[in-house]
């Protein structure tokens, strides 16, 4: 995969390094000099030009990368880039850095951002998901809100410990995609129970993040008859092996 990324500052180069270390090409356009510093990246093809530019990304071969990434410091340049890589270039999938937070709203697919990428957004999630227990932290946006990724560490109060995945009516357009616990990451089945402490990663459609949020919440009603049908059943067959079945099988004596 070829990779366009428009600034090589510390975001832009670390951004590279890791790309090319996953096998991928990269293209590094920086217009500073200062900030022009082709050996820190050296398995990275540098331009020195201004990504505004058509001749630079011409230069570029713009339109031969599968993924652009806008990564200046500058919003007003992120966009700009944006949206000639999506436009002029036909690049199927664009990153664009938000730098404040203020400017989140216009990175959308009008001007061709696929992917939106607001450090100040992730940061906040970050330190929500580390302190926050019983409550629901959006991590992440997909498609410009159209899904959510959101976690929740289940407290020792939650009243879904001990219940089945399968058991719990989450509700619609919710997936729960991932359990972590113990460091460990489980894939959910149906018949995975939920423990205090787990954190739980959904999926879901943004309208549906107050319904997950009173599934959730201790005291809620969420899960279904499944498992409330299972007691007596037990308790039927317990009482069939202490007094006898219906067929005069042998019965036990008690002591």
């Amino acid at each position: 995969m070829k990779v366009m990324i428009a600034g090589a500052g510390n975001v832009g180069r670390s951004i590279a390094a890791e790309l090319i270390g996953n096998g991928h090409q990269v293209v590094l356009i920086e217009r500073e000099p200062r900030a022009f510093k082709a050996e820190s990246v050296p398995g990275a093809q540098w331009l020195l030009g201004d990504a505004c530019e058509l001749s630079t990304l011409e230069e570029a071969r713009l339109q031969d990368c599968t993924v652009a990434v806008a990564a200046t410091g500058d919003d007003k340049v992120n966009l700009v880039v944006s949206l000639l890589a999506k436009t002029e270039y036909g690049v199927p999938r664009v990153v664009a850095r938000v730098n404040h937070p203020k400017n989140e709203w216009l990175f959308n697919e009008a001007w061709g951002v696929d992917v939106a990428v607001s450090t100040p957004r992730l940061l906040s999630a970050l330190v929500e998901e580390a302190v926050s227990v019983g409550d629901l932290v959006r991590l992440l946006s997909f498609r410009h809100g159209e899904a959510n990724l959101v976690e929740v560490t289940l407290g020792p109060d939650t009243e879904l410990a001990g219940h089945r995945v399968g058991s719990i009516t989450w509700p619609p357009d919710v997936a729960l995609v991932a359990i972590l616990r113990d460091g460990r990451v489980v894939v959910p089945s149906a018949d995975d129970p939920v423990e205090v402490g787990d954190e739980l990663m959904f999926v879901t459609a943004p309208d549906q993040e107050e319904a997950l949020h009173d599934v959730l919440s201790p005291g809620a009603a969420g899960t279904s008859s499944v498992d409330d049908e299972l007691v007596p059943r037990v308790e039927d067959d317990a009482a069939s092996v202490v007094g006898g079945d219906a067929a005069g099988g042998p019965q036990l004596s008690p002591g």
